[in-house]
């Protein structure tokens, strides 16, 4: 596989997004799906709707979500619907929580490390296309979270996620936390989720990451560290595996005093692992070009 292209720019705005995605030169055919993340009650880092409401709206697409696997305001559709409206999001967008009604769809993963299946939302089957809109940061168990785990947790059910989390060895998200494995089958769990997902839209599926407010906590604590480095900007690819991988090296090229907080959060959970894992799964890669916007 040769070098994926990977577009950039300093310049984080609305009007920004629309270019990037434009760059890209692919139209999301049908009905688009825009996976992001609409934020934790309480958290004050998440992308707020009227940031990205121009791309949206430029590509028509439904901002889709999935119920959590852990305490908090977005664990059960009731809930997560309420919170969705008081972030704002429901003002602007049609809004699709996936997983709000059973069956889950089941994806399979036939070269899985861990996973041989993911299990997904059953609205997922609604949607020809996806834009993966990753606001770029840390996680507390992940490292960081950009487009592989938008991909991934992100886009799997409530019991998806107990899945990937546990790897594969528990579908209750009662019983996750007594159910965690090594920190790395749980990183190649993920790899695994979200090849699944790569593979179920094919050719129609891209991705934007936003390089901005970047805490080491990611958007679904509660209570989060402020951002620790300045803004970046905005990235764009076709490559999921690429783009996040560029993200982590503009983080370690950076001369930003914060950058040595963000990157021990990273490493202390071998977050890269997932990256490294994604790219032997092939659905993506580590090499590419970073074309200047």
């Amino acid at each position: 596989m040769g070098k994926s292209k990977v577009y950039f720019t300093k310049e984080i705005t609305p009007e920004s997004l629309v270019k990037m995605y434009e760059t890209l030169g692919v139209e999301l055919k049908g009905n688009v799906a825009i996976k992001l993340h609409s934020g934790e009650k309480g958290n004050q880092n998440y992308v707020k709707p009227e940031f990205v409401q121009q791309i949206i709206e430029h590509v028509g697409g439904t901002v889709v979500e999935c119920n959590t696997a852990y305490e908090g305001q977005r664990n059960s559709t009731e809930k997560h619907k309420k919170l969705i409206e008081d972030h704002g999001w429901t003002k602007y967008f049609d809004v699709d929580i996936m997983d709000a009604e059973g069956p889950d769809v089941e994806l399979d993963i036939p070269n899985g490390k861990v996973l041989k299946k993911n299990y997904v939302g059953k609205n997922i089957n609604n949607y020809d296309s996806m834009l993966v809109l990753s606001h770029f940061k840390g996680h507390p168990m992940g490292g960081f979270g950009g487009a592989l785990k938008q991909l991934s947790i992100g886009v799997a059910s409530s019991q998806g996620k107990a899945y990937i989390h546990s790897a594969g060895r528990t579908l209750d998200q009662f019983n996750l936390w007594d159910n965690l494995p090594d920190q790395d089958l749980f990183l190649e769990s993920m790899a695994d989720a979200a090849s699944s997902v790569v593979k179920h839209f094919g050719e129609n599926i891209v991705f934007i990451n936003i390089m901005c407010n970047m805490s080491v906590d990611c958007d679904c604590c509660a209570v989060a560290e402020d951002p620790c480095m300045k803004d970046i900007g905005v990235l764009a690819s076709t490559d999921p595996i690429a783009i996040d991988q560029a993200c982590i090296d503009l983080v370690n090229n950076s001369d930003d005093p914060g950058k040595e907080h963000f990157m021990e959060r990273v490493n202390s959970r071998n977050g890269i692992h997932t990256i490294e894992a994604a790219a032997e799964l092939g659905f993506g890669s580590r090499e590419y070009e970073l074309i200047s916007i």
